[in-house]
């Protein structure tokens, strides 16, 4: 495995821990071998039972268990959908998926030390594979964070540090930062998507080997839309799968970089105007792998969609009446799907598949101000 330089194209071994090129761009991983069917390991109940397709050792696997989330069959809008719960991840959120590869592999290249920016729930994962695996970490985080994110990093062991001002001021911080502590970005360092396309494996597994016709998923800097793209690339290019699904993302409007580009047609970044949203796991302004985000959208036949707040309140909403109480952003897909099927661009009789990625109880607080929710006086 080699690391490729987005900007020139240069290679540099995986041998050396990276987590960008010597231009200062990010690097992007080779093309994985991939696996077939008779390759997964049964004896295992996380995404190492997928080891085969993923470029790290497994002997030095720091693992908590996580993978093997549900995929609930129910109905949205009146329409049959498969509900993938990723919410139910050992740190509550799907970004565990990515970071038991991550971690792993850093561990393996003799990091110790590992600093990450997040709005909350990659603080958490890293923070806590940290730990599982004896490294030092160190997480910057919004002021506005939710509280629980906080508390739930900092229990850790982690040394939380917050900053003032937009997410896209946080990120800015851990990269001036860099030059001190190993960047474990799970936005820059790429082996963190070589995680989370085993969340293709999974679905593809779960579907008796076959893919579904469309996934919907949050989308802020894109780890589930990239995942999703190599796995199934490496699903079709192994003969296990005929096609790939369809891959559509969701945004806030309040905060739609990847959106307002995808409307262009283009590849390149479009200036967007940026005020607060609910949906804070996806508020992301500027987007490290914009480009690659919308070949892949594009490369499936999938789109990418802005709900406004209302939008992702009702979802919201309707998710926790279903039983599924899930944070703001997984609202923010579901709220997409409704705009999709009232369309007709995601029909009935497809499989369709939604990615719920966050555990509404890190934001209890907000979701009980969001949907008024006070007990009745007896």
């Amino acid at each position: 495995m080699s690391y490729i330089d987005s900007s020139n194209g240069a290679r540099y071994p995986a041998d050396t821990a990276r987590w960008c090129g010597d231009s200062g761009a990010y690097l992007n991983l080779a093309a994985g071998k991939g696996m077939t069917r008779d390759a997964i390991n049964g004896d295992l109940h996380s995404v190492w039972r997928y080891a085969q397709a993923i470029d790290v050792d497994a002997d030095a696997a720091v693992s908590l268990g996580e993978g093997g989330t549900p995929l609930l069959e129910r109905t949205w809008n009146g329409v049959p959908v498969r509900f993938k719960l990723e919410f139910m991840m050992p740190t509550g959120s799907f970004k565990d998926r990515g970071m038991t590869v991550m971690v792993s592999y850093l561990k393996s290249r003799g990091i110790d030390h590992v600093l990450e920016d997040s709005s909350g729930n990659a603080g958490a994962s890293l923070s806590a594979y940290a730990a599982a695996a004896g490294m030092r970490c160190r997480i910057l985080v919004p002021e506005t964070a939710s509280y629980p994110k906080i508390a739930q990093i900092a229990a850790c062991g982690a040394d939380v540090v917050t900053v003032r001002g937009s997410r896209q001021d946080v990120a800015d911080a851990a990269l001036r930062m860099s030059s001190e502590i190993f960047y474990a970005s799970h936005n820059w360092q790429p082996f963190f998507i070589e995680g989370t396309k085993t969340l293709a494996y999974e679905l593809w597994e779960s579907l008796g080997f076959r893919a579904p016709d469309n996934v919907v998923t949050p989308l802020g800097y894109g780890s589930n839309v990239l995942g999703l793209d190599r796995g199934f690339d490496e699903l079709l290019r192994n003969g296990e799968i005929t096609r790939r699904p369809r891959i559509f993302g969701v945004q806030a409007a309040n905060c739609a970089p990847c959106h307002a580009a995808w409307q262009t047609g283009g590849e390149t970044p479009v200036a967007v105007t940026v005020t607060p949203t609910v949906a804070e796991g996806i508020a992301s302004s500027q987007p490290t792998r914009l480009r690659e985000v919308l070949r892949a959208v594009r490369g499936s036949g999938g789109a990418i969609a802005a709900v406004s707040e209302d939008e992702i309140i009702s979802a919201l909403g309707a998710l926790a009446r279903m039983g599924l109480y899930v944070e703001p952003t997984c609202a923010a897909a579901a709220a997409g799907l409704t705009q999709w099927l009232a369309s007709g661009a995601i029909r009935r009789d497809e499989t369709t598949v939604l990615v719920l990625t966050g555990s509404g109880l890190k934001s209890s607080e907000r979701i009980g101000q969001l949907l008024d929710l006070r007990p009745r006086t007896m």
